[in-house]
């Protein structure tokens, strides 16, 4: 069961070496494709309506819902997710949904109105409607993560 195993070897003196490729070998068969980026860097942002994400006019409601803070908790009304909705017409009329922390919350009959009055005063807003909805129930998880850290949540 002993068996032997060898390995053999073969010497050999040279073996061919590969053909080179050479460049004057190769013909020109591709032509430059165009930069692909060309057309999309040299196209212009359109800009965006006023009343949409990322207009000015809805950005400055936005700015104007941030400084309006909870009584109770020191994080703005939007940071703490009760803003559900901003919408602003063409016209300059802006409709904000939103809802509060409990229907039992202190501020439940003024928090309204001073979102109505600071909305309204922001340049380019001709009239605003506050929207006081209690479905779907605020929760925690609708606070932005900047107001999660603010409160030790994170």
């Amino acid at each position: 069961m002993n068996e032997e195993r060898k390995i053999i070897v073969e010497e050999v003196d040279a073996v061919a070496a590969p053909a080179k490729a050479r460049v004057e070998d190769v013909q020109e068969t591709f032509e430059r494709k165009r930069d692909y980026l060309a057309g999309f860097l040299s196209q212009k942002p359109e800009p965006h309506p006023e009343g949409e994400p990322g207009g000015a006019l809805y950005e400055g409601v936005i700015e104007a819902l941030k400084e309006i803070y909870d009584p109770e908790i020191p994080v703005n009304i939007y940071d703490l997710g009760l803003i559900y909705g901003v919408e602003v017409t063409a016209e300059g009329h802006a409709a904000v949904t939103m809802t509060l922390t409990t229907p039992h919350c202190p501020v439940a009959e003024s928090m309204p109105g001073e979102v109505e009055l600071r909305v309204g005063s922001v340049p380019g807003i001709a009239t605003a409607d506050v929207n006081l909805v209690w479905d779907p129930p605020w929760d925690p998880q609708k606070m932005s993560d900047d107001a999660k850290l603010e409160l030790g949540m994170l």
